[in-house]
């Protein structure tokens, strides 16, 4: 019986010095399983020190996991944009008024694509003349808003002369001129990109 004890205190001790060499430091079964107390403590054995410590067992400690990279910041979004807007005249005239509402806009833009500029007269006086002072009229607003720092390549111009009203007019004289203030006109459109907000 004396010879069974000491063969197995031997393979146990063969088994357990086999094992430490899976899990160094600790003592281990076969399937590389820590041993554990009653207690639940990892059993260690005499070549234990803190630098072979596993998880789960006393004296472990964990690495800092490494701070996730920041995500990088989102492309700014772009959003095409068409927008219109309209410059009036007095009667027979070239004169530009206020263009800083546009000039604002353009300069709000991320980029430009074009600036389309169509002169437009009233119906008093003849088609010919009309269509002349329309595209003067246009041309004025083109020069008015290079002057402002718009870039001259990006605008196009054009005349309708007064084959395109707005005004639903009758009378005579002054009141009909006041009436057909609308159709003297540039309309100004621009096509550009803002960024999304």
């Amino acid at each position: 019986m004396k010879k069974i004890a000491i063969a197995a205190g031997l393979a146990m001790t063969l088994g357990f010095s086999a094992a430490q060499a899976a899990v160094p430091g600790y003592a281990a079964n076969s399937s590389d399983t820590v041993w554990r107390t009653s207690f639940g403590e990892c059993w260690q054995t005499s070549s234990w020190n803190a630098s072979k410590a596993v998880p789960g067992c006393a004296g472990y400690v964990a690495q800092a996991e490494a701070a996730p990279a920041p995500a990088p910041a989102p492309a700014p979004e772009v959003a095409e944009l068409e927008r219109k807007f309209a410059l009036y005249f007095d009667f027979d005239s070239t004169r530009v008024g206020d263009i800083s509402t546009i000039v604002n806009h353009i300069g709000s833009l991320a980029s430009v694509e074009s600036i389309k500029l169509t002169g437009h007269a009233d119906r008093i006086g003849n088609v010919a003349y009309n269509d002349r002072l329309s595209q003067r009229r246009a041309d004025a607003v083109a020069a008015a808003l290079a002057n402002a720092g718009v870039d001259r390549s990006l605008m196009s111009t054009s005349s309708m002369g007064s084959r395109s009203p707005v005004a639903n007019c009758s009378g005579r004289g002054a009141e009909l001129i006041a009436c057909l203030r609308p159709d003297r006109r540039v309309d100004v459109e621009i096509i550009g990109t803002r960024r999304a907000q």
